[in-house]
């Protein structure tokens, strides 16, 4: 099977401490990154041949990202090339505990501006996995929804809520809600994160697990998968009983890549065994992995399978 990521490619700029700035200028380290490009990156390394699909900007950020994604083993064959557009940046400010925080430049860049002619012909053999930022930014959203909606290919979805796009609860969930009835239609995936299902309904104090049912229902979701940070993951289908694991303890650098991670653990399990729990322990274990080190950096198959078998 072919595993098609669909989203933004963009850089990361993740302060530098381990040299002392002034007041004049600061060092940052530049990531490539982008929910996507990071879920295609991690089902590289875990042996699942993957396409990204992307558009890439023709300035030097632009070259690294497509030199990441090539040293990774990802395919380039469904990449877009631009000239004109930079790369998108978003500037990331991390927490005492670890906790990432993102500030996104992304006006006129390279991530968004699709066109039908850009989107390939997909087969019902293909799995596209898509979601993130370009879910919600247009001019490109429109694009994607109907790319969506007409593509054979089975799909699977990552709300990756990111607030400071659109502050606005309710207009992200309106953004959101075409993608979701799309999946519902189709029997699709969505992975979220408790936190993202509590900032997009924030009056009214259900659980994490009352969010991801009522979604489920409200769009006839085979499965919605939630990660819950350090405790685990759970799904909820609209057929579905619940099921959970739990987290797998680790020294957090940060949690850059955690969530973009732990859907390639989980889809590279689910993909090749259909084993719900097992699904979710790869992911958790592959998250694990990736919030102990600094920005995102996804383990191999042989790490994952490592620390599986010593929790």
């Amino acid at each position: 099977m072919r595993v098609v990521v669909c989203g933004e490619a963009l850089i990361d700029l993740i302060p530098d401490n381990s040299v002392p700035g002034t007041t004049q200028s600061s060092l940052w380290q530049a990531h490539s990154a982008g929910g996507p490009l990071n879920t295609a990156i991690a089902l590289a390394r875990l042996g699942m041949p993957a396409q990204f699909l992307g558009r890439l900007g023709g300035d030097g950020f632009g070259a690294q990202l497509r030199s990441h994604l090539a040293v990774n083993d990802v395919g380039l064959d469904l990449t877009v090339q631009t000239e004109a557009e930079p790369t998108s940046l978003a500037i990331v400010s991390v927490d005492s505990t670890g906790q990432a925080t993102y500030t996104f430049h992304l006006r006129n860049t390279a991530n968004f501006n699709w066109r039908p002619e850009d989107l390939p012909e997909l087969t019902a053999d293909d799995w596209l996995h898509t979601g993130s930022l370009v879910a919600v930014v247009e001019p490109g959203r429109s694009t994607l929804l109907d790319y969506l909606a007409r593509t054979p290919a089975r799909l699977s979805f990552d709300l990756n809520v990111r607030p400071t796009v659109e502050p606005d609860p309710g207009r992200y969930a309106e953004l959101l809600d075409p993608f979701l009835t799309v999946l519902g239609e189709r029997g699709g995936i969505v992975r979220a994160s408790d936190e993202d299902l509590r900032w997009l309904d924030p009056c009214s104090g259900a659980s994490a697990q009352e969010l991801a049912a009522g979604m489920a229902r409200d769009h006839g979701l085979d499965m919605v998968v939630v990660t819950v940070g350090g405790q685990g993951a759970f799904a909820v289908g609209a057929d579905r009983e619940l099921a959970s694991v739990p987290g797998i303890p680790t020294a957090v650098a940060d949690t850059v890549g955690a969530g973009d991670t732990f859907t390639a653990g989980f889809l590279k399990v689910w993909l090749d065994e259909q084993d719900l729990t097992e699904a979710m322990r790869s992911g958790c274990a592959a998250a694990s992995i990736t919030c102990s080190r600094i920005g995102a950096d996804p383990p191999d198959a042989d790490e994952v399978a490592a620390l599986l078998a010593r929790s």
